[in-house]
Order: C-alpha cells, then structure tokens, then sequence
C-alpha cells in the first residue's frame, strides 16, 4: 500500500483561475509570456517589429491576481507599466505540437495583465541580464476568470483595450497579432513540453504606461472577458 508522501512542512495551495459560470477551479501550472507580438508596441519599445520568431518569458503561477483584486506596487521600481494582453489556457499539453491541431489543446481564454517593473527590466536588458526581477514579481499576472473556448470558440480578432482611471491607454485589436495563437503553441512545444493548465500571456498593443498608487485598471478583449485592478 503506498504512502502518501509526508512533506517537512505543509506545501503551498495550487495556483488556479475560476472557470467562469461554474464553481470550477482551473488548476495553473506555468505562465508563459509572449514578447513583442503588436508591431506598434514593438516600435514603442524601439524595436523592428519585422516578423522575427517569437521569444517568451515566464512569470510564476503564484504571481496571478484575480479580477477584482489589488495589485501592490512593488518595492525597488518606481516605473511600472500596464500591458493588456489575451491569455490563452490549455488543457492538453504536448511536444512538437503542430499549428493545424494547436487550437485543440485550448481550454479557454482569459484577459490579464503582465505588469513590469520597467526600470528593472530596462537595467537588465542593459546588462544582459534575465528579466525575472522586471516581470516574475509578486502579483505581476493580474488574471480574470477563464471562459471556456467551447462557449466563445476561439477568437482571432475583437478589440484589445485597457482604461486607466476611465482614461483609454491601450487599444489594439487580436487581429494585429504578429503571432496568433495556433504559431504561438507550436513554436512554443519546440521549446518546452507544455503541460495542461499551461498559460499563455499572447502580447499587448502599444499604448503600455505608468501606474500610480490608486489607480484604477479596467480592460477588456472583446468576446473573451474584462479585467479590473486596483493599484496600491
């Protein structure tokens, strides 16, 4: 008879996102970020936004915020920026998985926020260095609930938008995507084997910007969801 494992001290709760309109839990496993994927928010970053192959970066599931919830502005940054993005989740994972059969590992989508310590992210950059101290902080992935992909299907285009204090920053749409959603997770299974629960930040338009302390964030991606967030 096997054991259950005994751990030296109690292990910490499962990062995971409502299923919105049932009392499910998703359960998250890692959070994957697309770089650069709007041209115009890379030309806002100072970067060709010429179709170069996708790059990512992580942040950690416990850094997911729930819509709703507050977002503490982060010690030792005092430049952090919104970037309104679709996030996909998965519910199957794989290697090499094929762009024609990607959609099929999509268990829905949702609206989050990658909030960046763009100070730190810049130093870093400057130095070679990894972006973990810029992206993959405390309650940087502000998330709203998951709507499964078998109620909306899989959307390829409707607007993108954030609003800040009820001031539009951002406002794209996911038909610009440089890369859309079935090239994002076959190129991203050449790199990782992805795992159900995987999340996928797809990348934001241009307009990315400042918060303050008290500001209010309420964005959207039409046909998927909306998100709000207070900074504090």
């Amino acid at each position: 008879m096997n054991r259950p494992p005994r751990y030296a001290f109690p292990p910490l709760p499962l990062p995971a996102l409502a299923v919105r309109g049932t009392d499910e839990l998703m359960p998250v496993h890692r959070i994957y970020c697309v770089g650069r994927n709007y041209a115009e928010h890379a030309r806002e970053m100072g970067h060709d936004p010429d179709r170069e192959p996708p790059f990512f970066f992580q942040k950690n599931p416990d850094n997911l915020v729930p819509d709703g919830g507050e977002f503490p502005y982060p010690p030792l940054s005092h430049d952090v920026h919104h970037e309104l993005e679709m996030v996909v989740a998965l519910r199957e994972g794989g290697r090499d998985i094929p762009a024609g059969r990607a959609l099929d590992h999509v268990f829905g989508y949702a609206v989050g926020l990658d909030m960046t310590r763009r100070d730190l992210q810049g130093e870093a950059k400057k130095l070679g260095r990894p972006w973990e101290v810029g992206k993959a902080f405390e309650h940087s992935a502000p998330c709203s609930a998951v709507v499964r992909a078998s109620e909306i299907g899989h959307p390829d285009k409707g607007r993108v938008w954030l609003e800040v204090n009820g001031e539009t920053r951002q406002n794209g749409d996911l038909a610009q995507l440089i890369w859309k959603v079935p090239e994002m997770i076959a190129y991203l299974s050449q790199l990782f084997t992805l795992r159900p629960g995987d999340l996928i930040y797809s990348g934001t338009p241009a307009g990315v910007g400042a918060v303050k302390r008290g500001d209010r964030l309420h964005g959207g991606v039409d046909g998927v969801g909306e998100i709000r967030i207070t900074v504090v």
